[in-house]
């Protein structure tokens, strides 16, 4: 799965509050707040970023097994890769609105 289709599938959960529709379109969420998704993700990432560096810190003293370093380096990729297809997606779309006649 690529990082576009998995930020698709993160902010179409986000929105839809984890269920998938087992019906025709569903109205969304009239609480949704895209700043709030949005601060979510980016804090998500951190979190991830510091529990891969902590179990490596822990690897190093031997704390820690090396598989468990593995997944959290791995998980940590998977959310930066999400939040760099986001950034390019918005860049993207701003410049596709700047781009638009007056």
């Amino acid at each position: 799965m690529n990082s576009a289709a998995l930020l698709a599938a993160k902010a179409y959960g986000a929105a839809s509050g984890g269920a998938a529709a087992t019906t025709g379109p569903q109205i969304a969420n009239a609480n949704f707040d895209f700043s709030s998704m949005l601060a979510q993700q980016v804090s998500s990432t951190v979190e991830a970023t510091k529990a891969a560096e902590t179990q490596a810190a822990q690897a190093v003293t031997g704390k820690a097994e090396m598989v468990d370093v593995v997944t959290a380096v791995a998980a940590a990729e998977v959310q930066l890769e999400t939040m760099m297809a986001f950034r390019d997606q918005a860049i993207q779309a701003y410049q596709e609105i700047m781009r638009m006649p007056i």
